[in-house]
């Protein structure tokens, strides 16, 4: 199922244009080498066969909203309602808009360190401030520093913190104790909290459990908890996310800041979401077990090569690389000449890691390492 490599590069896929006509393989940009559940292919195909794409309200679309109300039951015992739900045409477009919707230029934002580009932009791309907030290392395992978290959230600027769990890029899950910190920092100082959670459903380690930020006791309504099926089942490029508010005035608010700037999910979006959500439970549990054993391969090689250090995540198919041990000032162009093309960790705001995509065939990953250990 996870074992075929597909030829993207006639496509034009992101992924594969940075590296055209270059010996170099790409595992960077989040999103995978493999093809998306074959029931999405058919539903999608069924869809079209219709021939008509018109305008679809995604509020409308009863069949996808009511999708992701039994997966958020059925996955994480979150009860939800189906009004809570707004579509977004993705993650970034919906963190953007908190900032848009709930803060005003010059406010200031939290958002933990090290992170992806985009929701390390979204403050000053909105005309706020960032407020860093680092990682730390408790018994081996990359969270959140609750310390450092509450002294920036004491600033009377800071309105809303941006979180990312699972984290990307570490591919740290926040525990229990850890989200009930969060919220009870958030509620002392008047602080909104939007999750991206777009990787919850990417847990490799059984011993871990995604909880949804909506869910924590306090944050019931002091909460915008961003989800999607993209990752996971392999469809970032349908455009399609949603949010979940319970709290009806702070939804208005989310959807004021999407207001002539966003654009309605698309309806392709929203069918491969209610089939990815209804009918790929199968494949879902597969591709976990795929994922673990490419996870468990990579970090096999990097463990045998002096300067790297991978510290094993127990979420996502991001692998966050330590290459400070290489006693180089770009770590990144070391892997580039070993035609291997990483995530530069400078993007993430550490420029001594990298980041290696493994959502990919093992065949395809077994040719990273092959070039990763010569």
């Amino acid at each position: 199922m996870f074992d075929s490599h597909i030829e993207r590069g006639p496509t034009h896929a992101y992924k594969w244009e940075k590296y055209k006509g270059k010996d170099i393989l790409p595992c960077w940009v989040a999103d995978a080498e493999y093809a998306c559940p074959p029931k999405i292919i058919s539903g999608l195909k069924s869809y079209l066969d219709h021939q008509i794409l018109g305008y679809t309200l995604p509020s409308q679309y009863a069949p996808a909203n009511h999708a992701v109300v039994s997966w958020l039951s059925a996955q994480y015992d979150w009860q939800i309602e189906p009004e809570w739900i707004v579509w977004t045409p993705g993650v970034v477009p919906g963190f953007n808009a908190a900032c848009k919707g709930l803060c005003k230029p010059g406010d200031k934002v939290i958002v933990q360190m090290p992170n992806y580009p985009p929701l390390l932009a979204a403050p000053a791309i909105n005309g706020m401030e960032r407020l860093a907030v680092p990682t730390v290392v408790d018994n081996g395992r990359e969270t959140i520093d609750l310390a450092s978290l509450e002294s920036l959230a004491s600033d009377p600027k800071c309105h809303l913190m941006i979180l990312c769990n699972p984290m990307n890029p570490n591919g740290s899950v926040l525990t229990s104790s850890e989200l009930t910190q969060v919220s009870e920092i958030c509620q002392r100082h008047q602080v909104i909290l939007c999750s991206d959670e777009i990787h919850c459903d990417l847990i490799l380690d059984p011993t871990f459990k995604h909880i949804p930020a909506g869910k924590v006791v306090g944050l019931e309504d002091n909460s915008i908890t961003l989800m999607a099926a993209s990752k996971t089942f392999n469809v970032a490029g349908l455009g399609t996310s949603f949010a979940i508010i319970p709290d009806e005035k702070l939804r208005a608010r989310f959807i004021r800041g999407t207001q002539g700037l966003v654009p309605w999910a698309n309806i392709l979006g929203l069918v491969a979401t209610e089939i990815a959500f209804t009918q790929c439970q199968d494949w879902h549990q597969a591709l976990l077990t795929h994922l673990r054993g490419n996870r468990d391969c990579l970090a096999n090689a990097v463990e045998g090569i002096p300067g790297l250090e991978y510290q094993v995540s127990p979420a996502t198919f991001l692998a966050w690389i330590d290459a400070s041990g290489l006693g180089l000032k770009n770590p990144q162009s070391w892997f580039e000449d070993k035609g291997i093309g990483p995530s530069p960790g400078a993007d993430f705001g550490s420029p001594q890691h990298v980041r290696i995509n493994f959502a990919s065939s093992r065949a395809y990953l077994e040719q990273i390492v092959t070039r990763l250990q010569r």
